[in-house]
């Protein structure tokens, strides 16, 4: 089967930015012009790749083309970057990474990226529990995830754990103390969205009943998440290494030191011979030794 790199790349682009109009933007050419690809390339293979709403979408058999366009794009970047150096050109990498590995040990990650004079990242923040998702849809290239078993067509290996403790402020601590332990059942807690249940096993785990649970307050970015525990608007699971300073400071207590959670994480990537992938993974080998428990 012949699939143009053009078709492919149209597919991408859709997919991507949400609209044809913004595609067509994005390739230099018109709305047209990628209206045309898009159904020539459905053509070809016989099934819808696009659905045609607000945004665009990718089709399961889309999405699978659409990983296969990426993969092409970026070895013919590389190629192309080989044969005719260009200081000013630069390579996407997509990769997925959760919140609280953003704010703490990818942030090395980061770093080393810094020096690349020939990469662009774009980082989807995502759960670890669903980063593997956006590669299942071709969205990224590399993710940050909890799940072992690899996506089709991609490698997968263990980083280390995230370890995760509860904590509150010593004010709402105080004021939410029965018999001097802490009342679960009235203290109000915060979460960071709908997929984080890191708080929510816990008070489980104590014997709160679903329906009773405490008032919950949800905060969505990891920084903002910690700086609303430490102001005492609730208590949550934090990552030890943001923790402990805070602890050390008086301005964080734990709740139960003696039963932490460990995330273990993984390194899914698509398997590509790629010079550009295989160092931002040495990278993120890199950051995780230096951070992660073992």
């Amino acid at each position: 089967m012949d699939l143009p790199a053009p078709q492919l790349a149209a597919l991408v682009a859709v997919v991507d930015r949400g609209t044809f109009e913004a595609a067509a933007r994005e390739l230099h050419v018109t709305a047209s012009a990628v209206s045309q690809r898009i159904r020539a390339l459905e053509s070809a293979v016989g099934q819808v790749l696009v659905r045609r709403a607000s945004p665009c979408t990718a089709t399961p058999a889309g999405a699978t083309l659409v990983r296969l366009g990426r993969a092409q794009a970026l070895l013919q970047a590389e190629v192309r970057t080989a044969l005719e150096p260009d200081e000013g050109r630069r390579t996407e990498l997509g990769l997925a990474v959760n919140a609280d590995s953003l704010a703490t040990w990818f942030r090395d990650v980061l770093a080393e990226a810094a020096t690349w004079d020939d990469t662009v990242l774009r980082l989807e923040v995502e759960d670890q529990a669903h980063s593997h998702e956006l590669l299942r849809r071709g969205e990224t290239l590399a993710a940050v995830t909890s799940d072992p078993e690899p996506v089709q067509g991609c490698s997968v290996e263990p980083l280390g754990t995230m370890r995760y403790l509860p904590a509150a402020a010593p004010a709402l601590l105080e004021r939410h103390l029965s018999r001097g332990a802490p009342d679960w059942s009235r203290m109000p807690v915060v979460v960071f969205n709908a997929k984080d249940t890191l708080q929510h096993d816990l008070l489980a785990e104590v014997g709160v009943v679903t329906g009773r649970e405490p008032p919950t307050h949800r905060v969505p970015t990891s920084t903002d998440f910690l700086e609303a525990v430490t102001l005492g608007l609730g208590w949550g699971m934090v990552p030890e290494t943001q923790l402990l300073p805070l602890e050390r400071a008086g301005r964080l207590v734990r709740l139960r030191p003696d039963r932490p959670v460990d995330v273990p994480l993984h390194w899914q990537r698509w398997r590509l011979d790629s010079l550009l992938l295989g160092r931002v993974t040495e990278a993120v080998r890199r950051a995780a030794s230096a951070h992660l428990r073992r």
